[in-house]
């Protein structure tokens, strides 16, 4: 009791404190306490939290960024401003395109899911969750050995905690504007975070597995785009955008110019009874990435898109590239409340009644599609 009430005490202060600049000291005497700084709502002040209030806001349902790491560097960017416009493409190579999305495989994804679920979690913190960063790393690395494309490189990107992200790179044949697709890769028990069974089947093991069919379908077809190609697993999703905020400010500080980012958040499950759709997210997105990407939903996925509810602040890794200043999308694999209920648990299976890899198989088509199409 005498430690619970010396983080209050803390926390009492470190909130008063709170609407004035942070400092680099502070920051490293509350993350030496064991504190994070959270932002929970736009236009508000961050606050700093303990880490058991951290998991309870994931209990509560509550999306927030933490910003520990990065609060710093974005206070040294440049003042937020509307991004330039980019006109996405209103035609397509489908004649070209269809036979290449007819690769995309439910057994590749059915067997590197398995790999990934046999962790016991992939915790951002956890030996485990480094493990998996580091089986992605490697199979994505065996694919660019198999097709000898010596000019597309993988690597892991390195954080303060165990786990690391992972960015694959296929350069393009001009130095153009990068398009970016992301899922990210860890996962948590929101139980025993820790320690906790996380097999994370659908969250999100099913975007992570159709990211990496997609990179290996497009590296099958010799796919060499004219301008640049990433993709990215993140690390620490699940508590707070932690890997895909350090990235997308990194990026922003370098002056990257992004094309377009899509994040590939769960796709693996809608209720039964319910349409099959490809919901997309409604705020915190590009409209005009939002429209090609329903008009690339229209040519090649056999299920229509819908609008989701909005999905509120912080939900997912493309709210990082959003705040960023660079255009996002998010499809999600169901209308919200539609969606897998059994996330953050030992229940997050694929044995799970509504989950389905012929839906999943959808998003990783889409997933090859806004590449070749926004690249070639």
């Amino acid at each position: 009791m005498h430690f619970s009430l010396l983080i209050s005490l803390t926390l009492s202060v470190v909130s008063h404190i709170a609407a004035r600049p942070i400092t680099s000291s502070e920051i490293v005497a509350n993350s030496a306490k064991g504190l994070r700084l959270l932002s929970l709502a736009d236009g508000e002040e961050p606050v700093w939290k303990s880490e058991a209030d951290l998991i309870n806001l994931r209990k509560q349902g509550k999306h927030f960024f933490d910003v520990t790491e990065v609060y710093e560097a974005e206070q040294k960017l440049p003042a937020k401003a509307k991004a330039a416009a980019v006109t996405y493409p209103t035609t397509f190579h489908a004649s070209t395109l269809t036979p290449i999305l007819n690769t995309v495989s439910t057994s590749n994804m059915q067997t590197n899911l398995a790999s990934l679920t046999a962790y016991n979690n992939r915790y951002y913190k956890s030996t485990t969750g480094a493990a998996a960063s580091t089986f992605i790393r490697d199979k994505i690395a065996s694919y660019i050995s198999t097709y000898s494309r010596t000019d597309v490189t993988v690597s892991l990107y390195s954080h303060s905690f165990v786990q690391s992200s992972i960015i694959a790179k296929i350069p393009g044949k001009t130095t153009g504007a990068v398009t970016i697709i992301g899922a990210h890769m860890d996962s948590i028990n929101l139980s025993s975070p820790s320690s906790g069974r996380a097999p994370g089947a659908d969250d999100d093991g099913t975007g992570t597995v159709n990211l990496i069919e997609a990179f290996r379908v497009l590296l099958a077809a010799d796919f060499r785009p004219a301008t640049p190609v990433e993709f990215h697993w993140y690390a620490a999703e699940e508590v707070g955008l932690l890997g895909s905020q350090a990235i997308a400010t990194a990026y922003k500080s370098a002056g990257v110019n992004v094309k377009a980012f899509m994040e590939l958040d769960m796709s693996g499950y809608f209720k039964p009874g319910t349409k099959e759709v490809m919901a997309l997210q409604a705020d915190y997105i590009d409209t005009s990435l939002n429209t090609f990407l329903k008009a690339l939903i229209t040519q090649y996925s056999r299920i229509p898109w819908a609008m989701d509810i909005a999905c509120a602040y912080a939900c997912s890794d493309h709210a990082s590239w959003y705040k960023a200043g660079f255009p996002s999308s998010f499809p999600y694999e169901a209308i919200t409340g539609n969606d897998d209920p059994n996330v953050h648990s030992a229940s997050d299976t694929t044995s799970v009644t509504g989950f389905s890899w012929a839906h999943s198989l959808e998003f990783a088509k889409i997933g090859v599609a806004f590449v070749y199409e926004l690249a070639i």
